[in-house]
């Protein structure tokens, strides 16, 4: 049975508890043993890189998983660059998303792929495609854009040095954002008919004073004039799961030939 290991701080938001427990749950259901390790927000960070090697050299283990976000005195580039790249499952090492320009996806950002799935179940072409990517991060955004750019779009990606966003996402057939920020794509900002995934993940304070999980959409008005977006929660954080759990069924098999090949090259 395959195992993923997730590492992370105690301090965590109650979106990223839910996402851990789409992981845990999801796991279970197709026989993927899911270890958590917890640590205190003051954990030094030559302890945290102990942590990775060790699961890094076990065989028990083929997947490890950096749950964001982390302490900030935690440099997030130099542990995730620690994790080898064939457990690398979340597709965050940096190899696997420069791998991204060659195509080679076996082990892609998760996020970034769930997201170009999404979008082709619209049943739009991706050739030709006027793609709009609001935000740039090196895990989502530009990921994304190369993903789309592989499959024949023309993609445009707004940052926040774009003077003007409503310019470039309202000739867009497809919106795709993820900047963190509740309510900032309106609907007068998208294209009647246009496709919009929404990759934020934001906590707000309800009516009722209850705090409450949205995205980057101004969902309501976007949901009248596009002709397809995804709800958050329940569009792109399941389907991220599953392509998670897809990563952590591939880096077994790639370990497993390694370790085959490494027990061949000592006899």
């Amino acid at each position: 049975m395959d195992s993923a290991a997730g590492v992370h701080s105690n301090w965590r938001q109650s979106a990223v508890d839910l996402y851990v427990r789409n992981q845990k749950r999801n796991a279970a259901k197709v026989g993927i043993q899911f270890v958590e390790k917890h640590f205190p927000v003051n954990i030094s960070e030559a302890e945290v890189h102990a942590t990775i090697l060790n699961l890094n050299v076990d065989p028990r283990v083929t997947g490890i998983i950096l749950q964001r976000p982390i302490p900030e005195n935690l440099p997030i580039k130099s542990l995730q660059t620690t994790i080898h790249p064939l457990k690398d499952v979340e597709g965050m090492h940096p190899a696997s998303i420069g791998n991204i320009v060659y195509r080679e996806l076996e082990l892609g950002p998760c996020t970034a792929i769930a997201a170009v799935e999404l979008l082709k179940s619209t049943g739009l072409s991706l050739e030709g495609l006027e793609v709009t990517m609001i935000g740039h991060s090196e895990i989502v955004g530009k990921p994304i854009a190369f993903l789309l750019m592989a499959e024949g779009a023309t993609v445009t990606v707004c940052h926040h040095l774009t003077r003007e966003v409503a310019l470039h996402s309202r000739v867009a057939d497809a919106v795709l954002i993820a900047v963190g920020r509740p309510g900032l794509l309106k609907g007068d900002m998208i294209r009647p008919g246009a496709a919009v995934i929404d990759i934020g993940i934001n906590q707000v304070e309800g009516a009722d004073g209850a705090l409450q999980v949205v995205g980057d959409c101004d969902y309501d008005p976007c949901r009248t004039v596009a002709g397809w977006i995804t709800p958050v929660p329940g569009g792109v954080g399941p389907v991220t799961v599953a392509v998670l759990m897809r990563n952590t069924v591939v880096a077994a098999r790639r370990l497993k030939v390694q370790y085959q090949e490494q027990m061949t090259d000592h006899l």
